[in-house]
C-alpha cells in the first residue's frame, strides 16, 4: 500500500489474462528466432535440466528422511534446472509447448511451431548428453563410495521398466506442472518472484515420479553409461535399461508432455483469455 492507502499495483504480479498475452507474444518471438540461436539456447536448456538432475540425484542418495520428504527435497534440488532456463535464458522443448497459444491465435503457423520444437528438442538432447559426458569424466558418480552412481542407475532402470501408457500419462502430469511453473513465473516481476514461483510445481512433478522428456534425456543415458560398471549393475535390475527402452520412454514422455503442456495449459488458457471476442459466448 502507498501512503494514501491505495494498492501499489505496479509491484503486483501480472494477472492471468496479462500472462496469457505475454506467453503468446513470446511464442511468436520464439517462432521467428533463427535456427542457430534456437539450437544453441536449446543446448543450454538441456544442460541446465541435466545439472538440476545431477543435483537431485545427489540429494536423494542415502537419505534417512523417509520416502516422501526425500523425493520432495530432490524435487526442490531439480528445480535448479528450470530456474536456470527461465532466469538465465534458454529454450526448453517442454516449456515451448506453450507456443500453441500463438498458433491458436493464428500468429504462428503450425509448420513454424513444429520447426521450432524440432530444433529445440535436438538442442535439448545434445545439452543433456553433454552433462552425462562431463559428470562421467568428472567421476561424479563415484561420490559416497559410488552410492551416487547406484542411485543414478536405479533411477534410469526404474524409468525404462515403466509401460508406455504409464509413462505417457506421467508425462502429461509432468509437463502440466512444468508449464504451470513457466506460466506463474511469467507473472512475476522480479527475479525472486520467478524463482519462488518455479520451485513448488517442479518439486511436485519430481516428487511424484512424473516423466519429463528432457530430464530423461539425462537420466536414462546416465544410467546407460553406468550400466557397464559391474559393481553398480550387481545392485540393480538393469534388464530394461537398453537403448530401445530409452527410446520407448522418450517417445511416451514426449507425447505426454505435449498433451500436458500444449493442451492442458496452453490451449485451455488460450480458450479462456485469448479467443477472439466474437467467439466468446
Amino acid at each position: 500500500m502507498d501512503t494514501s492507502g491505495h494498492p501499489m499495483t505496479g509491484m503486483d504480479a501480472f494477472a492471468p489474462a496479462e500472462i496469457a498475452a505475454l506467453v503468446r507474444t513470446r511464442g511468436v518471438a520464439k517462432a521467428k528466432a533463427g535456427a542457430i540461436p534456437a539450437f544453441v539456447l536449446g543446448v543450454l536448456a538441456g544442460a541446465f535440466i541435466g545439472l538440476g538432475a545431477v543435483l537431485a540425484t545427489l540429494v536423494g542418495t542415502d537419505s534417512t528422511l523417509g520416502f516422501g520428504l526425500t523425493r520432495w527435497l530432490a524435487g526442490i534440488a531439480f528445480s535448479l534446472g528450470l530456474i536456470l532456463v527461465v532466469i538465465a535464458g534458454a529454450e526448453l522443448f517442454t516449456g515451448n509447448n506453450l507456443m500453441v497459444m500463438a498458433v491458436a491465435s493464428r500468429q504462428v503457423t503450425a509448420a513454424r511451431l513444429v520447426r521450432t520444437w524440432a530444433i529445440v528438442y535436438v538442442g535439448n538432447f545434445v545439452g543433456a548428453l553433454s552433462i552425462v559426458a562431463m559428470v562421467m569424466l568428472a567421476g561424479w558418480w563415484t561420490l559416497d563410495d559410488k552410492a551416487v552412481g547406484s542411485s543414478a542407475l536405479s533411477i534410469a532402470a526404474a524409468k525404462t521398466a515403466l509401460p508406455f501408457g504409464t509413462v505417457f500419462f506421467r508425462g502429461i502430469l509432468a509437463n502440466a506442472l512444468v508449464c504451470l511453473a513457466v506460466w506463474i513465473a511469467t507473472g512475476g516481476r522480479s527475479l525472486t518472484d520467478k524463482v519462488v514461483a518455479i520451485v513448488p510445481p517442479v518439486a511436485a512433478f519430481v516428487a511424484n515420479g512424473f516423466e519429463h522428456s528432457v530430464a530423461n534425456m539425462y537420466f536414462i543415458p546416465m544410467g546407460l553409461a553406468l550400466k557397464g560398471d559391474p559393481g553398480l549393475a550387481a545392485t540393480t535390475d538393469t534388464s530394461s535399461l537398453t537403448v530401445e527402452g530409452f527410446l520407448r520412454n522418450l517417445a511416451a514422455s514426449t507425447l505426454g508432455n505435449i498433451v500436458g503442456g500444449a493442451i492442458l495449459v496452453g490451449i485451455v488458457y488460450w480458450f479462456v483469455y485469448l479467443r477472439p471476442s466474437d467467439e466468446v459466448d
